[in-house]
């Protein structure tokens, strides 16, 4: 099995690209808090880098930046590639399945879509006898 759930903050705005053949593919990376930190140096945490396909990178590109928080479910892959100077390089990334955003509506990002809000009606006082339970 290989299933891995993240809860983060982007590091840097989201790169989207796209394929030869023409399927978009979005870059970023977010930062995860440890649990428990470093006594001396406070909280610490670790930096992974996600790649999302598709739709969902457009989505990624259009209403996240740098800072937003996200959740993100997906698989971890391992890759190697010869550098140009002839060195063997290994990278790991997620593969983002799906993606929620996580940033509240109050946050400066409003281009992030929203549902409406319901206007507030005034509730009526129910008698205790009235109670199923």
């Amino acid at each position: 099995m290989n299933k891995v759930i993240l809860v983060g903050n982007l590091t840097r705005d989201p790169e989207l690209a796209t394929t030869n053949s023409g399927v978009p593919v979005c870059r970023f990376s977010i930062a995860v808090q440890r649990r428990f930190g470093n006594n001396d140096n406070g909280p610490q945490a670790d930096f992974f880098n996600i790649v999302v396909w598709r739709a969902q990178a457009e989505s990624c590109s259009k209403y996240l930046k740098k800072g937003s928080k996200c959740g993100v479910v997906g698989r971890i892959q391992n890759s190697s590639y010869e550098a140009s100077d002839g060195t063997k390089r290994y990278s790991t990334d997620i593969v983002a399945e799906e993606v929620e955003f996580l940033n509240s509506r109050n946050s400066d990002s409003s281009d992030v879509p929203s549902t409406p809000s319901k206007p507030q009606t005034e509730l009526e006082p129910i008698d205790d006898d009235s109670l199923p339970f």
